[in-house]
């Protein structure tokens, strides 16, 4: 009950720092910055974001990697089917968050890094910028899905805490 309740803390705690980062924080820090119009608002907008994706990303993979662990260990416990469910909630969520951060964030960043101008200066039809616009498009993307998993294995497993109680 202990470990069940402590799954759900995280996920539940997990999935409404990724939805206030996409809701608020994301687009709060571009409207924000760049109304001031500064001429690197993007830029600047641009790395606060960064930063807390990470944090988002890299949370949302240790414990999407600790409830994967957790299902298998305890999986004898209950049923298969949502044993099975909650394996691959965590495993998506962990994938996602750990291919967001370690692959499509780290290119963002080499790719901004090669851009030398603040993003804000560099052409829009630059292959660079076209590149770093599709990877954000990616980035948004493996958050929705490690997102919709970190859902599926909360209601999972309270479901399944719902039919243990009763």
């Amino acid at each position: 009950m202990l470990l069940r309740n402590v799954k759900l803390f995280f996920l539940a705690f997990w999935l409404g720092a990724a939805v206030f980062f996409s809701a608020v924080v994301a687009p709060g820090a571009f409207s924000v910055l760049r109304a001031f119009a500064l001429p690197n608002a993007s830029e600047i907008a641009g790395t606060l974001v960064t930063r807390t994706l990470a944090i988002v990303n890299i949370s949302g993979f240790v414990i999407g990697a600790l409830l994967l662990v957790l299902a298998l260990i305890f999986r004898k416990h209950f049923g298969r089917r949502t044993v099975m469910l909650e394996v691959f909630s965590a495993t998506v969520l962990a994938f996602a968050t750990g291919i967001g951060e370690w692959v499509i964030a780290a290119r963002m960043r080499a790719l901004r890094i090669s851009m030398v101008l603040p993003i804000d200066q560099v052409s829009s039809d630059d292959a660079r910028r076209m590149a770093f616009n599709d990877l954000h498009g990616y980035s948004v993307t493996a958050l929705g899905i490690a997102m919709i998993a970190a859902l599926v294995a909360f209601v999972t497993i309270a479901y399944r805490a719902r039919l243990n109680t009763n």
